[in-house]
């Protein structure tokens, strides 16, 4: 198996835990007019997501090579990202894999 390292891509597994935080972000975008000003601000929009959906993630930090924990930068269905921290190698909700060569 390849090592983990900054720039990887990986596949991560939605938590329930998550995907409530990603909804929260998204419906509170909304419910404050979800438009985008001159000040920068980028809000959260994207389509909803739940527990277990599998997301593209880029490696940004590499905690622990025995256990292989990274910190992870999920690409989302929309224009905001999610910072996923500390998490290991798995197949489980809560953890990243390599992809499947095609």
């Amino acid at each position: 198996m390849p090592q983990p390292t900054i720039g990887r891509i990986v596949h991560y597994r939605l938590t329930e835990h998550d995907a409530s935080d990603i909804n929260r972000r998204r419906e509170d975008w909304q419910r404050m007019g979800g438009e985008h000003n001159q000040a920068g601000i980028v809000g959260h929009v994207g389509n909803h997501v739940s527990e277990g959906d599998l997301f593209p993630a880029v490696i940004v930090r590499v905690w622990n090579e025995s256990t292989v924990t990274c910190n992870l930068q999920v690409l989302l269905d929309g224009i905001d990202t999610y910072w996923a921290t500390s998490r290991a190698e798995g197949t489980e909700s809560g953890t990243w894999a390599w992809p499947e060569r095609a």
